[in-house]
This record gives structure tokens, sequence and C-alpha cells, in this order.
């Protein structure tokens, strides 16, 4: 399995621009703002030290223009450019306490797939207040980037933000609506044979642009197939993470039965970047413009 496929597959067992000076908040009124563990955050003023153990959450800080109010990240925090440059406090699943102990945080964003319950009960220990999302599709992502909002009392800023990513989805729905709907499958690993599931995050991104899910009869988020099951499902568009320009001489190599599926004799093989399509944010109509703009340059 390669680098590529283990960091998705771990970013999976979780699922912009200049920095620009943020002035100090003072909220006349108390904040509350509940987060996805039914939990609420209670402050006076907004906080003016944050981490993020997410690079989902990273990107929304960002979009929100909260910047300069970010003092730690993980070192998957890498869109925007700007994120790289924060200091790093661990991984997806591996926190470095101290540093955080010495940074001295007013508020920690994770989200309950990214990270651990040891890290979150962990980071209550040490007396940080810690705010917890769990943006499991288009509408929970809204939900998380509404509550930052809100923290910071920049509510109508994500209000706008909103808006346009709603008119980007709404567009490409009301266009796929338009052609013949094709079955598909999200390939998330070759070996084993990983499908995105229909309860994922990464599902929803097929719904958008048309595509009918090969596996929503499937309990598991990430079910694993057997290759002869493939073949009976047989997709006519496939989508991966994998290969980038070889996945046509992959998947024939590995399999070559699959030469019989319809989106392997057609090519209509999907390359997408996994950042982009495996991180609940606000690149998410970006992605789905993406994946559709692909889509939709077949000849139907």
């Amino acid at each position: 399995m390669n680098t590529i496929t283990k960091y998705i597959l771990l970013a999976l067992m979780l699922f912009v621009g200049c920095t620009k000076e943020v002035e100090e908040r003072k909220i006349n009124s108390s904040i509350n703002v509940t987060d996805d563990l039914s939990v609420v955050f209670q402050s006076n003023n907004a906080p003016q030290r944050i981490i993020s153990l997410a690079p989902n959450l990273t990107e929304m800080i960002y979009e929100l223009e909260l910047d300069s109010l970010l003092i730690g990240n993980t070192k998957y925090c890498n869109y925007p450019e700007e994120a790289k440059q924060i200091e790093k406090v661990g991984d997806l699943l591996t926190v470095d306490y101290e540093k955080i102990v010495m940074l001295n945080p007013d508020l920690i964003f994770i989200t309950t797939e990214g990270n651990s319950k040891e890290s979150y009960e962990k980071l209550l220990k040490l007396g940080f207040k810690v705010f917890v999302s769990n943006p499991r599709n288009f509408e929970g992502i809204k939900k998380t980037f509404r509550d930052i909002s809100k923290i910071f009392d920049l509510e109508e800023l994500a209000k706008s933000k909103i808006s346009i990513w709603n008119e980007r989805v709404e567009r490409i729905e009301k266009e796929s609506n338009t052609i013949e709907r094709k079955r598909g499958m999200f390939l998330v690993s070759l070996k084993p044979v990983m499908l995105a599931g229909g309860n994922t995050f990464v599902n929803e991104f097929l719904k958008t642009v048309g595509i009918e899910n090969i596996v929503t009869d499937t309990k598991a988020n990430y079910p694993i197939f057997s290759r002869e099951e493939i073949l009976q499902r047989n997709p006519q568009i496939i989508i991966h993470t994998i290969f980038n320009n070889d996945a046509d001489k992959e998947i024939s190599e590995n399999y070559p039965e699959w030469k019989k599926i319809d989106a392997v004799k057609n090519k209509r093989i999907i390359f997408v970047d996994a950042d982009l399509f495996f991180r609940p944010g606000p690149r998410y109509s970006i992605a789905a413009e993406v994946l559709w703009s692909k889509v939709k340059a077949f000849d139907y």
C-alpha cells in the first residue's frame, strides 16, 4: 500500500488566502455555542489563541480570516500554503501535549473522526477548552463553519461564504439532473479493494454529480470487496485518488479481468486530489465542481 493510500485511510478512519490581522473581538454578551458532542462552549470574549488539530478545521479558520489567531496545527494542515508555517503540535492521531501546554491556547478545535477520544480527554484534563466538530456531509460542514463563526462574531461573513457554496452545489445538481445517471464507485484502496460506502462524506460528491454508488447496499462506511464482486457490479465510472495518471495500467496489471468493466472499457476513470476530496471543509463546493467537470466531459 503506497504512502498516499496510507494517508487517505488514516484520514478516513477519522473523514486560502493571505494572512490577515484580526482584531480582538470583545463580545458584549456571553458566547454560547454548542459543539457536535452537545457540549456548550461559553466565554465572555472571543478566543485570541487557537489551535486546530484537523486539516479541515484549519481550512475553515483561514476561510474565516482568523489565521492571525492560529498558533498551532498538525503536520497534515497544508492548505492554504500559509498553514504549513504554523507551529506543528502533532498529526491526526498523535498530539504533542507538552508543546500545546507551552503554547497555552484559549481554545482547541478537534474532530470526532480525525482525533482520538483519549486526546480529547487528555486535553480536558490539562485544563484546555476544546470544541469538537463532526461534519459528516455538506450540511455538517456548514454547521461547523457557522459554529466557528459564532464564537468569533463572524456570522455575516460565514453566511456570505455559505451562500456562494450553496449556489455552486445547486447549479451542479441542476445540471447533473439533465444527463443519464451512471453507476460508479469511489476506489479508496486497490489492495484490498476498498470503496467509499453510501454513508460516507465522499458519497455525497457522487450524489451531487448524479452518480449512483454501486455499494449503497452495505452498512460499512468503507467496505472491502472481492475482485469478482466488482466485476459483477460493473461500475460505469471509477473515481480514485491512488494512481494519478497510471490508473489503467495499475488496474489492468492487478485485476486483468476488470478490462470487462464498463468504466475500464470506456476509459471513464477519474483521478481526484485526496486532500480536496477527503476533507469535510470549505472547499467542498470546489471539489464538487472539479468532479462534475470531469464527469460531464465524458461522451454520453
